[in-house]
C-alpha cells in the first residue's frame, strides 16, 4: 500500500463515523450471485493465499518487492491459481524505473537552495550541476517553440508552468530554441499536477535535465534574473515487470467490471496486509466465480506490479488503452489492506461527503462512484460495521482510472493513520494506535493480519463484484455504455 496515501490522510485529518451518513443497506432482494459469492470468500480461504505469499517472502529474503525473485514468484502463484481454475491468464510486461541512488536534486537561486524533483529520470546534470540564465517564455506554458525568442542564451534554463501540454512537449519546444535544461513549476511529487503532464514512459523522451520545483522555488525564480544552478544527480535505471490479468469468458465485454489489488510488497517486508490481503480477496473471488460464471457483465481481475514504485503497472495498463477500450470498462474496484490489525472499516469516498483531498476536486470524481460507495457501505452495515469515508488519493491505484473517467470504489481497513477515540468506540480496537502498526515494515506478516476484519472486507469485495457482474443499473449503478465519456490519458 502506498505511503503517499498515508501522507494525504495526515494532512486531511481523517474522521470515522462522523463525515458520512449511514448508507442504506442493500435490498434484502440482493442478487443471489452477490450473496453467494460473499459467503464463499471466507477468511480461511483468503488466509491460505496469505500463507503462500508469506512462504514466497520467506524464501526470498523477506520481501516480494517488484523487480525481485519474490515478486516473480508471486506472479507465478497468482497466475497458476487462475489457470488451474480455467481462466485464460496474461502477464503483460511493462518497463519502469528503479532508483539506484536518490541523490540530492536541488535548485540554487540567488544563493538560496530549493529541493526539486528530478523529472528527467534517465538524464542527470554534469558533476557540479548546470548553471545558466533562467528564461521565461512569452506564454508561461511554453508548449511551442514560438513561445521563445529565436535563440536563447548559451546554457539557458527554460522555466515553464505545468499547464497546456506534456513535459515532453515543453522540453522539445525549449530545446528547439537552444535551452540546456527545463524547470517546471508545479506541486512536488505530482500532487495536483495535470494528469497529462507526465504520460507513461515520458522520461524516455527527455534529453536534457528537467526538474519540477514547488511554490517557494517558483517565487524565487520569478524575482531573480541572475544565473541559477540546477543539480540533478539521482541515478535510475529501467527494469521490466509484469501485471497479471484474467477475465471471465461470459458477460458483456462492453460492460466490464475491473477488480484490482497490487501484488508487490514494500522492499523491507513481505507485504501480507499491504497488499496481500487485497490480492487474496480478489484472487479468491475470481476462483469462486470462475471463468464461465452466469454473469451479465464480464469481470476482469487485475493484479498490479510496481505499485510501491510509482504505480507503474496500473498506469501502464490504463494509459495504454484507447477511448473505445476505456468505454468498455464500466467501473474499477480497488481493494487494499483489508486485514489491518487495529482495523477500521472504510469505503473510498466516491460521493465526496468527507473532507476534500488536495488535487481532487468534486467534479473530478466520475459519475457512478457514489453508487459504488453505497453498495460497499451497505454491505458493511449488514455485516455490523458502520463505514466511514476514506478520502480519495491522487497516488492510489484507482486514480488513473478516475482520471480517464471510469467510476471507482473500494475498501480498506486503514494504514498508518492513528485510530481516534471515536473510531475505537465505533469499531473496537485501541485508540491512539495506528490501524496497521506494521505498515511498510518486516512485521507485516500473516500472523499479524486481523482475520475478523479480513473476513468482513473480503466478503464485501466479493459482494460488490457479484452485484455489478449481474447489473450496473439501479440507484447504485454506473452510466451505461452509451452515456460514457472516457478520456484517454495522456
Amino acid at each position: 500500500m502506498i505511503r503517499r496515501l498515508a501522507a494525504a490522510l495526515a494532512l486531511i485529518g481523517l474522521v470515522a463515523g462522523c463525515s458520512s451518513p449511514r448508507p442504506a443497506p442493500p435490498s434484502s432482494a440482493a442478487p443471489d450471485l452477490a450473496r453467494g459469492l460473499a459467503a464463499k470468500v471466507t477468511a480461511d480461504r483468503m488466509v491460505a493465499h496469505l500463507r503462500a505469499l508469506q512462504g514466497i517472502a520467506n524464501a526470498n529474503r523477506g520481501s516480494r518487492a517488484d523487480g525481485t525473485p519474490g515478486y516473480d514468484a508471486s506472479v507465478d502463484y497468482v497466475a497458476k491459481a487462475l489457470r488451474d481454475r480455467g481462466f485464460k491468464v496474461s502477464t503483460p510486461q511493462f518497463d519502469r524505473l528503479y532508483n539506484v541512488s536518490p541523490g540530492k536534486p536541488a535548485l540554487t537561486v540567488a544563493g538560496r537552495t530549493y529541493q526539486v524533483d528530478q523529472a528527467s529520470m534517465l538524464v542527470r546534470t554534469a558533476p557540479g550541476g548546470l548553471t545558466g540564465p533562467a528564461v521565461h517564455p512569452a506564454r508561461p506554458s511554453g508548449c511551442t517553440s514560438g513561445d521563445y525568442p529565436a535563440a536563447l542564451p548559451a546554457g539557458a534554463i527554460a522555466v515553464v508552468d505545468d499547464a497546456g501540454c506534456s513535459v515532453v512537449d515543453k522540453q522539445n519546444s525549449a530545446v528547439a530554441r537552444g535551452a540546456a535544461g527545463l524547470i517546471v513549476l508545479s506541486a512536488p511529487n505530482g500532487q495536483g499536477a495535470p494528469p497529462t503532464l507526465f504520460g507513461p514512459g515520458y522520461f524516455k523522451q527527455l534529453t536534457v535535465p528537467v526538474a519540477v520545483v514547488g511554490a517557494n522555488g517558483a517565487a524565487a525564480l520569478a524575482h531573480d534574473t541572475a544565473p541559477v544552478r540546477l543539480v540533478l544527480d539521482a541515478e535510475n535505471r529501467t527494469i521490466s515487470s509484469r501485471n497479471v490479468l484474467a477475465q471471465t469468458e461470459t458477460g458483456s465485454p462492453h460492460e466490464t467490471i475491473v477488480v484490482g489489488a497490487h501484488l508487490d510488497s514494500p522492499r523491507d517486508g513481505p507485504g501480507i496486509n499491504d497488499d496481500g490481503t487485497g490480492v487474496a480477496a480478489v484472487l479468491e473471488t475470481a476462483l469462486q466465480l470462475g471463468p464461465l460464471a452466469a454473469v451479465n457483465n464480464a469481470v476482469r481481475f487485475a493484479f498490479w506490479g510496481a505499485d510501491e514504485d510509482g504505480r507503474g503497472g496500473v498506469m501502464d495498463y490504463v494509459f495504454g488503452m484507447d477511448r473505445d477500450q476505456l468505454n468498455d470498462i464500466a467501473m474499477y474496484l480497488d481493494f487494499t489492506m483489508l486485514g489491518s490489525p487495529n482495523a477500521g472499516f472504510f469505503t473510498d469516498d466516491g460521493d465526496q461527503s468527507g473532507p476534500p483531498t488536495p488535487g481532487i476536486a468534486f467534479g473530478d470524481v466520475p459519475e457512478g462512484s457514489a453508487g459504488i460507495e453505497r453498495t460497499l457501505g451497505g454491505y458493511l452495515n449488514l455485516a455490523g460495521k458502520r463505514p466511514a469515508d476514506m478520502p480519495l488519493a491522487t497516488m492510489a491505484d484507482y486514480h488513473p482510472f478516475m482520471v480517464a473517467g471510469v467510476p471507482v470504489g473500494g475498501l480498506t481497513a486503514g494504514a498508518s493513520q492513528i485510530k481516534t477515540t471515536v473510531q475505537a468506540r465505533l469499531w473496537g480496537g485501541q485508540a491512539g494506535v495506528p490501524f496497521d502498526p506494521n505498515f511498510q515494515s518486516p512485521r507485516d506478516t500473516v500472523d499479524t493480519v486481523n482475520r475478523d476484519a479480513l473476513a468482513v472486507m473480503g466478503s464485501g469485495a466479493a459482494f460488490a463484484v457479484g452485484t455489478y457482474a449481474e447489473s450496473i443499473g439501479g440507484v447504485n449503478g454506473v452510466p451505461p455504455h452509451d452515456k460514457r465519456h472516457r478520456t484517454r490519458v495522456p
